[in-house]
């Protein structure tokens, strides 16, 4: 072996070293390694009407997923092998024809998609999910898209503009700057979230209360009017620092749940920001953003590298492929923080029965399948199933009642 050759393996297997003790460090949880969640049967839960329904719904939505996908990728493997006859028909530059590039394939991307998007809307509306229009889904969003094809211009400025200067190192500089970017959206999310202060006095008491238990110091509880949307029940941890805060639906706090039931919900969503989920999921990030950058800057070299406009079809569809790969990790990984919260949620409140019966509502108001195909919860779920979450709510009260 050359000493170049050793020196690299070293380098190498150092930064493997750091990236297994860093993940091992963000996995850690508080939930015991001894609990031991026992087979529930669905059926002992839920009536047969309620899992058809459920079941029905998932066998669309799907095949509405994998259709959308292959379509996606489909398109990408075409536009990868001829979009870069584009570059040399652009008088824009390096940069502004790269940019020009990308956002024709996120436009291609968009139209694949978008009958996809039509038939999915129309499954949800038929299932009262979803309070979109045809017209407002097609020609609504124009805000939503054109900001997304502003973050694209600038993410691929940042990547051409470091590998047309360091080359085939770019990728060292490019992981830490979108890191600091997830960083800065983390902080600035709810600040561009529209929402208002919860009203409920005795929800406010509450969520006072969970705060001292979870030791998070004073975190606002706010309301986001999603009704028009959609009907679906759900709330969210947001922020990192003086941004935090808990987010809940409308939907959520429309008189459907019981005050048993949100107190859970407020616990669970205390629990995230009492283990700094927010700053983990950012870990996590940059734990892919590295290995995943450097497969990008190889994948492209054969159309010399991200410097070049002809590279950029080529990383769009390395982007995609990449996210499928890590698509059943990613969700493990959300799973196993959600579990966590879940547990944080139960001793905090004490209350397993609230979450139990807030577990058993989900089901006939969102359609979730309490007990998905494999398929489904590698690729498809990132929290807990509900059959899981029904299993942990009945350790806890099993564990509570053996101790002493």
């Amino acid at each position: 072996m050359t000493p170049r050759l050793a020196a690299r393996s070293a380098i190498v297997a150092v930064l493997a070293a750091v990236w297994a003790i860093s993940a091992y460090l963000l996995w850690q949880s508080k939930v015991p390694s001894s609990l031991h969640l026992p087979h529930l049967d669905p059926h002992a839960y839920f009536t047969n009407a309620e899992l058809h329904a459920v079941a029905s719904f998932a066998r669309i939505e799907d095949l509405l997923f994998w259709a959308t996908t292959v379509a996606q990728v489909a398109a990408l493997v075409i536009y990868a092998r001829f979009g870069a006859r584009w570059a040399r028909e652009s008088a824009a530059g390096p940069l502004g024809t790269g940019m020009l590039l990308g956002m024709l394939g996120f436009a291609l991307v968009w139209a694949v998609e978008l009958p996809f998007g039509v038939v999915d809307l129309w499954w949800q509306r038929r299932h009262h999910i979803s309070n979109v229009g045809y017209v407002a889904y097609l020609f609504g969003d124009w805000f939503g898209l054109g900001g997304e094809f502003v973050f694209l211009c600038f993410a691929l400025a940042i990547v051409m503009g470091l590998a047309r200067r360091f080359r085939q190192h770019w990728w060292i500089g490019a992981a830490p700057a979108f890191v600091g970017l997830a960083l800065l959206f983390a902080f600035i999310g709810p600040y561009l979230t529209p929402t208002h202060r919860l009203q409920d006095p005795s929800l406010r008491a509450i969520a006072r209360q969970l705060e001292v238990k979870e030791h998070t110091g004073h975190v606002p509880i706010d309301v986001e009017d999603v009704r028009d949307v959609t009907s679906l029940p759900n709330a969210e941890a947001m922020g990192i620092g003086p941004s935090r805060r808990v987010v809940l639906w409308d939907t959520l706090v429309d008189g459907r749940f019981t005050q048993p039931e949100l107190r859970v919900v407020i616990a669970h969503e205390l629990g995230h920001l009492a283990r700094n989920h927010i700053w983990k999921a950012v870990g996590w990030y940059a734990l892919f953003a590295f290995p995943g950058a450097f497969l990008i800057a190889l994948a492209t070299r054969r159309r010399g590298g991200m410097g070049q406009p002809a590279a950029v079809p080529v990383s769009l569809l390395v982007l995609v492929l990449l996210g499928l790969l890590a698509l059943p990790l990613e969700n493990a990984i959300s799973r196993h923080r959600e579990a966590e919260a879940d547990w944080l949620a139960l001793r905090t409140t004490h209350d397993p029965a609230a979450a139990t019966a807030l577990f058993r509502r989900f089901v006939p108001t969102t359609l979730d399948e309490p007990d998905p195909s494999t398929a489904d919860y590698l690729l498809l779920e990132n929290h807990p199933t509900i059959m899981q979450r029904i299993a942990m709510a009945k350790a806890y009260a099993t564990s509570a009642a053996q101790s002493p």
